[in-house]
């Protein structure tokens, strides 16, 4: 009798599930903790991973796509995740998360200064999960940047 009840008190956990797993992903990222990252990841080469960072080609496969975070936590020295826009929707064993990244990252310091200058940079990502004994693990993550606006053709047609 409380089946309509149970169903939504399930699906309510499993959505949380799901963003705890990809807030996971990020704070992994954020402190560089590739180990941490790794485990993130579905395991094995049943279902091949795959990834788009902004700008790149697809990579697929764990080698491929573990060595790009690697590559990416080397050679960054800060960067923080706001993420709005938080989305997920469910089925089966598969969910999908989209969301804006809000990204400040800092390269390396200059001479006499603790971090390096600050670029921030929107990209809307869409994380694929998937469910297992383990909990849910990242299939497949794609991040495009988003385009600002410059205001620029608005002047030209104005000038018209």
């Amino acid at each position: 009798m409380n089946e309509p009840q149970d169903e939504q008190t399930s699906a309510a956990d499993d959505i949380e599930a799901v963003e705890r797993a990809n807030t996971a992903f990020y704070e992994a990222m954020e402190r560089g903790d590739l180990d941490e990252l790794t485990g993130l990841w579905l395991p094995g080469e049943d279902l091949t991973i795959s990834c788009v960072h902004p700008g790149w080609p697809v990579l697929t496969g764990r080698g491929e796509v573990l060595r790009s975070y690697a590559l990416i936590m080397a050679n960054t020295e800060y960067i923080q995740f706001f993420l709005t826009d938080v989305g997920v929707s469910m089925t089966g064993d598969t969910a999908l998360v989209t969301c804006t990244e809000n990204i400040l990252s800092g390269g390396p310091a200059e001479e006499g200064s603790s971090l390096g200058p600050l670029v921030g940079q929107l990209v809307v990502a869409t994380n694929v999960f998937r469910r297992t004994p383990d909990g849910w693990k990242l299939w497949s993550h794609h991040g495009s940047p988003v385009l600002a606006e410059t205001g620029e053709e608005e002047d030209e047609d104005s000038s018209s």
